[in-house]
């Protein structure tokens, strides 16, 4: 051991343990561009106003049992998101939802702030939203609202 911090060479335990950190840096990375992944398309299912096209989204970002949750909508199973979506796009036409934070992510956790509003206009609300994931596709969404500034002949209720 002496001899190879003498001469320069690393003991094979550093190499294993340097493998290992490069190794659970490269797992990180890969989990968090599939979670930032998800939520791009979790705002895309938002802003997707082709039905077929929707329901492809919601297929591939959400579990066949996943749940939402906010305090003005419930959706259960992927129709009932479906149905949530086309529901608040009709109430509101036009306006676009937009991811305005880095995806903070642990374990099978994460969460997100969102805005949503006319494109050029003011926001019309402004969200944090807290996922469970499986696998790689949601099972529930919690979402809280930061602001709204919603008209009140537009409101949408569960």
């Amino acid at each position: 051991m002496i001899c190879q911090v003498i001469d320069g060479t690393r003991p094979m335990v550093d190499i294993d343990r340097q493998a290992r950190r490069d190794a659970g840096a490269l797992i990180k990375e890969t989990i968090m561009g599939n979670m930032n992944h998800l939520v791009d398309r979790y705002i895309a299912m938002w802003n997707e106003t082709d039905p077929d096209r929707r329901r492809g989204i919601i297929s591939e970002i959400w579990t066949e049992t996943a749940s939402y949750r906010d305090p003005k909508l419930e959706a259960e199973g992927r129709e009932g998101i479906d149905a949530m979506v086309q529901k608040v796009q009709a109430a509101y036409p036009g306006h676009r939802f937009k991811l305005v934070s880095d995806v903070d992510v642990h374990h099978d956790r994460l969460r997100f702030t969102w805005e949503v509003g006319v494109e050029g206009g003011p926001i019309l609300a402004r969200g944090l939203d807290f996922a469970v994931v499986t696998g790689e596709q949601l099972q529930s969404m919690t979402g809280f609202f930061d602001v709204i500034n919603a008209p009140a002949k537009a409101a949408v209720a569960a």
